[in-house]
């Protein structure tokens, strides 16, 4: 769906549950039409996918993909981007740190992306002229990769899939870019991380020149430039209480790409310990299937917990001046009381992409629906879907 004039527009199909590509492609036949109703969208209205690795195995298969690119056809879709974030089982079961698995060190996250750039090639074509995107895991689980051979290893992993893009490039005239995703608690945690491994690694002309080298692949900075870069979570950059213009300016600033930007909300408590309301309906979000990692700031320091039983369980922590959590909650709200949310976040980071044409491929992503406790779940799936476009499209277009 075109937005204010110039953005493409969607959300993740990792709100429907489902890991077989005949699950997902179920859910999206459901909902897609519906959501164009809702939304009265007569034109293109664009897909956000997610596969599984099981799923893309699935769909890759020929007659697989040519149903569902007639599906494209008949319904006026398209897809301009893939969740290539979880690899396996995302609903129903015990996710947590797994989501992470396997990490960009682990040749089986390779070949996932790369048969996801091929699906997704395949599928552009015919399609408007944009830039296909796979968000992905920000390189690892930050406690299992703390040495410097494990950023060579993250790093020689990202390259070898940059190659790959360029090869599809060559061979279909699609232009696809890897978007690693910043997220707490991983390897590339906050803008700070990202900039300093791009520069360090990703951008290094030694570094890529030597990793190539050893892998004998066809590739060079410049190259790398053009198919790997970020995918902004507005829930991550939140959490992390990052300042989004200085954030986008420093990554303008040392060339890094904003591929996609993920639009999604997050969970906040302004006073904690004057709130103990607020806390204990918090403990409400804390189920057994996502890491719900909360950052608390301070008046010096900021204090970070992996998962949310964690820092309920560490009270002292709730004298900060705020909490932020990462549990993904519907844009159109401003408030879960007695919660608050970072809908205010979100504006403001729309409002810049307004001004400074950062990125241009904007995916909705409320993936927690089915675990958000049901006093917040006032409407179907579908309707929700089509009120956080609505909410989005009427920031764009101000």
């Amino acid at each position: 769906m075109l937005a204010g004039g110039a953005f493409h527009l969607t959300y993740c199909s990792n709100i429907h549950p489902g890991e077989s590509w005949p699950e997902v492609r179920a859910a999206l036949g459901a909902t897609l039409p519906a959501v164009r109703a809702r939304l009265q969208v007569e034109g293109p209205l664009g897909i956000g996918l997610r596969l599984s690795a099981a799923a893309a195995e699935e769909l890759e298969r020929a007659e697989s993909l040519e149903e569902f690119r007639d599906f494209l056809r008949r319904g006026n879709y398209y897809v301009f981007t893939i969740n290539g974030f979880p690899y396996g089982a995302f609903h129903g079961t015990r996710v947590k740190e797994r989501v992470y698995l396997p990490d960009w060190r682990d040749p089986a996250r390779i070949h996932y992306s790369d048969r996801l750039a091929r699906i997704l090639a395949a599928l552009m074509d015919g399609g408007p002229d944009v830039t296909g995107t796979i968000s992905t895991v920000p390189g690892a689980f930050r406690p299992t990769a703390r040495r410097r051979r494990d950023a060579d290893q993250i790093a020689r992993g990202i390259l070898r899939h940059a190659a790959t893009l360029h090869a599809i490039r060559q061979q279909t005239g699609r232009t696809i870019a890897l978007a690693l995703e910043p997220e707490p608690a991983c390897f590339l945690e906050t803008i700070d991380d990202a900039v300093e491994f791009f520069r360090s690694r990703l951008f290094d002309e030694v570094f890529v020149a030597e990793a190539a080298g050893d892998m004998r692949l066809d590739l060079d900075v410049g190259l790398v430039r053009r198919h790997v870069g970020l995918c902004l979570d507005t829930c991550h950059m939140a959490v992390e209480f990052e300042d989004a213009a200085d954030a986008f300016a420093r990554l303008a600033g040392d060339g890094i790409m904003v591929a996609k930007v993920q639009v999604s909300s997050a969970i906040r408590i302004p006073s904690p310990a004057a709130n103990p309301a607020a806390l204990a309906t918090l403990a409400r979000f804390a189920d057994d299937v996502y890491l719900h990692q909360v950052v608390a700031r301070g008046a010096a320091e900021f204090t970070r917990h992996t998962d949310l039983p964690d820092a309920l369980v560490t009270r002292a922590t709730a004298a900060a001046g705020e909490w932020r959590v990462h549990f993904h909650v519907p844009l159109f709200m401003d408030a879960l009381p007695p919660l608050e949310t970072t809908q205010g976040y979100v504006r403001q980071v729309l409002a810049l992409l307004r001004r400074n044409d950062a990125c241009r491929y904007l995916e909705v992503e409320t993936y927690t629906w089915d675990v958000l406790p049901p006093e917040y779940r006032t409407t179907d799936v579908g309707e929700a879907i089509a009120r956080e476009l609505a909410w989005v499209r009427e920031q764009l277009e101000g």
